[in-house]
């Protein structure tokens, strides 16, 4: 894993990262070797940037168009329509954008992604889903000015049309094999990736920790160290994720792979770093992220599209 370490270096506070092995973590997951941080903040961490830069707004609008043909509005409505609601309504991330950029750049074709990038949507916004779910339900009630919050379903509704999100994912999944393509092994490895991404060792263990760290009253130093630990698996973790996904399935070797895997952790870690007002650590990650794409570049590969995921952050 990365640990994080205060030094005093010219009289300025320096976190440096070394790795050590962990078991316990996800070896898949790339990480920085040194981020220096001059704040710090304890402020929790979030995923959900404005998608805003006109790439990204295309490969969003292809993915819901794709949700909306497989996941269409119809009976039984009591299913149908809580399901659109939360994942229409569900903070937008970069995450499933970045595989299909990812796929696009190795296969130049954005659609053979397209299932993976959709059942990120989907269990992102399971996610998000369970986590607005009050631990103290109360009747639904329409608000009597609009300053008052709305819930458009019941927190029971809510909490198993949350839970159906998450198996329907890996359906599109597992529903994108093609004997024609013999793709097969590639989708399960998708399968697998996602499953670490969001599960116990990754998402779910960062929200763990968040809130661990939202009741903890420890020094400056443990506060960076645990915030970095968080921002790894939340947003480095799962844009690792998504960039390596849409690699697989577009027919990418082991380097691609692994190149785009650190490129999307690099990309999530800088989204995180500026959420937490780490502007100056910024551009150092930059940096890493954009020798990963030489390497695409050198090999003739277009990559002004997908670079422009650090550019515009």
């Amino acid at each position: 894993m990365v640990v994080g370490s205060m030094l005093h270096i010219n009289g300025k506070p320096t976190v440096h990262f070394s790795c050590k092995s962990n078991h316990d973590r996800p070896s898949y997951i790339p990480k920085p070797t040194a981020v220096k941080m001059t704040t710090i903040t304890t402020t929790t961490i979030t995923t959900a940037p404005s998608i805003l830069q006109p790439y990204w707004a295309s490969l969003q609008a292809d993915i819901e168009a794709h949700l909306k043909h497989v996941m269409p509005y119809k009976d039984p409505l009591v299913v149908f329509e809580p399901m659109h609601h939360l994942v229409f309504s569900a903070p937008r991330t970069t995450v499933p954008a970045l595989c299909l950029a990812a796929g696009e750049l190795l296969s130049g074709d954005r659609h053979q992604a397209m299932a993976a990038a959709s059942a990120l949507v989907l269990l992102l916004a399971a996610n998000h889903t369970h986590e607005q779910i009050p631990s103290k339900p109360k009747p639904m009630s329409r608000p009597k000015s609009n300053t008052m919050s709305f819930r458009a379903f019941s927190p029971g509704i809510e909490l198993m049309t949350g839970d159906g999100l998450i198996p329907f994912g890996f359906e599109l999944l597992s529903r994108s094999c093609d004997s024609v393509q013999e793709n097969s092994d590639r989708v399960l490895r998708v399968i697998i990736e996602i499953s670490r991404a969001v599960g116990s060792k990754g998402l779910i263990d960062a929200q763990y920790k968040k809130k661990l760290l939202s009741e903890s009253d420890g020094g400056e130093s443990c506060h960076v160290e645990r915030i970095m630990d968080i921002m790894e698996k939340n947003e480095g973790g799962l844009h690792a994720c998504g960039a390596s996904c849409g690699a697989v399935l577009g027919g990418g070797s082991e380097e691609e792979i692994e190149r785009l895997r650190k490129f999307g952790f690099y990309v999530g870690m800088i989204q995180g770093m500026v959420n937490e007002g780490f502007w100056e650590e910024v551009e150092v990650v930059k940096d890493l992220a954009f020798k990963e794409l030489q390497y695409f570049k050198d090999n003739n590969r277009d990559v002004d599209a997908i670079s422009s995921f650090i550019i515009h952050v």
